[in-house]
């Protein structure tokens, strides 16, 4: 494993941030209580690697704060990017020893990590933890088939404002109403990596953004700052039909 910063500090559960997402999120207090005796904190600086493919893991993990990116490699040597593990995301399978992925830090992370045995352990006796798990798996699952679409069908401009929008829904510190509204989020990959994610070229990108950015439906403060001043309107961009209804 690659070498880490174990962070001195420890979060109580109850004012973690992502409590009521992550695997914990239907723990009872004395299942909280289990969990606090195995965990503990690690963190990553942005372009550190947590993981190679095929690394021995001693560990599960659910992502506090920070984006990292899954790659996959061929045995020529390219690369691509298969996910991403935002705030709340789940690294590691219980009964899996080795990691699937090569999985890096995009900007900084700090992950809440659980000792892989004890916690393969309190699966079997509290369906609390194996219910939630089984939720996210399946969640990632209609993820992974809503990139399929994406990569697949997508127009450039469908696949910007796609990730945009699912960035924004997933940024922890963000409350959005249903109906939509202004808001405002950093966005944690840079056009390069976009690029590389959505299998677009670095202009094509560039060209996008400002697309977007010209028409009024993102406003840029810097590359990385964004507001949307209406969600509907981004919803709208990424070509989901979103109503349920039938397109004209």
């Amino acid at each position: 494993m690659p070498t880490t910063q174990l962070e001195s500090y420890q979060m109580e559960c109850a004012n973690c941030p992502i409590r009521h997402r992550a695997v914990c999120a239907r723990c009872e207090t004395d299942e909280l209580a289990r969990l606090e005796e195995m965990k503990f904190y690690r963190s990553f600086q942005a372009g550190q690697t947590i993981a190679w493919t095929c690394d021995r893991m001693d560990f599960v993990a659910s992502v506090v704060t920070g984006i990292a990116t899954l790659t996959q490699t061929l045995e020529d040597g390219r690369t691509q990017m298969v996910g991403l593990l935002l705030p709340s995301d789940f690294m590691g399978r219980p009964g899996r020893e080795r990691a699937a992925y090569d999985v890096t830090a995009t900007t900084d992370v700090t992950m809440c990590c659980f000792r892989r045995k004890p916690f393969e352990e309190m699966m079997v006796k509290t369906p609390h933890v194996s219910q939630r798990l089984l939720e996210m798996t399946l969640d990632e699952l209609d993820a992974a088939r809503e990139w399929m679409l994406l990569l697949g069908r997508k127009t450039a401009r469908e696949k910007i404002a796609s990730l945009l929008a699912i960035i924004a829904r997933r940024d922890a510190s963000l409350k959005l109403a249903k109906t939509g509204g202004q808001l405002e989020f950093d966005l944690p990959l840079t056009r390069e990596a976009m690029a590389d994610y959505l299998g677009l070229t670095l202009e094509t990108v560039s060209r996008q953004m400002s697309a977007l950015k010209r028409e009024g439906v993102i406003e840029l403060a810097s590359k990385r700052h964004i507001s949307v001043p209406d969600f509907d309107r981004l919803l709208d961009e990424t070509g989901d039909d979103t109503d349920g209804g039938m397109l004209a």
